[in-house]
């Protein structure tokens, strides 16, 4: 197979692309990374989330093309079934793609409301009803998995779930959301997981800014 490319925007902002970067460190794929500057008006848009499809990250293996960030775990999955991105018993992997999925297609007051922004830090936060109900919600499927499959990870081992939930670990870190026991040590797993350090040291030291995500909000 020929060397994949995975296309990614900022790292700092980035919530689709950390999520797409981490599947494919999780699946070991062999990759190099293209970065598009967020002064690209689509990178913008995406980033603020302003835009009406997300076309990155994008994955370029083999001579397949995939850019929705769930269609690149499946993909991952087939290409690379040994990697665990799924489990293995197919009621635990149902419930990893419903929560997945909805990952996907929800919660974006907090999107809106708490962009990811790993540079940034917001002691005292005020979090409003609608991305606190988003944030409840999310806390709930932590607590649920965890207790169903018995950690470390939401499905026991790293799985699919876990890097598209990164993200949100980073999101209450930087606002410093109150969480329960469980969710403050999940959170702390993922950020300590090797990959995160990787991703988290580069966004330190990427020179975009984007002053509409850096505000106090």
């Amino acid at each position: 197979m020929s060397k994949a490319t995975l296309t990614i925007n900022s790292r700092n902002y980035g919530a689709w692309s950390l999520r797409g970067w981490l599947l494919c460190r999780m699946a070991g794929l062999d990759f190099t990374e293209r970065v598009i500057p967020s002064d690209d008006p689509s990178v913008r848009a995406e980033l603020l989330a302003l835009s009406p499809s997300f076309l990155v990250p994008k994955l370029e293996h083999d001579g397949v093309t995939v850019w929705d960030t769930l269609a690149i775990a499946e993909y991952l999955h087939e290409t690379f079934p040994k990697a665990g991105l799924l489990p293995a018993d197919r009621k635990a992997r149902a419930h990893c793609r419903a929560v997945c999925g909805e990952l996907h297609s929800g919660f974006s007051n907090l999107r809106a409301a708490l962009p990811m922004n790993l540079r940034g830090s917001y002691p005292g936060f005020k979090v409003w009803a609608g991305a606190q109900a988003d944030i409840g919600r999310i806390v709930t499927i932590w607590r649920e998995c965890l207790t169903a499959y018995g950690g470390p990870y939401l499905f026991g081992p790293l799985s699919m779930a876990d890097a598209m939930f990164a993200p949100e670990c980073t999101r209450f870190d930087t606002y410093e959301v109150p969480l329960d026991p469980a969710g403050k040590a999940y959170c702390e797993r993922i950020l300590a997981l090797p990959a995160m350090q990787e991703w988290l040291a580069a966004a330190q030291g990427e020179p975009d800014d984007l002053e509409e995500l850096d505000a106090e909000f």
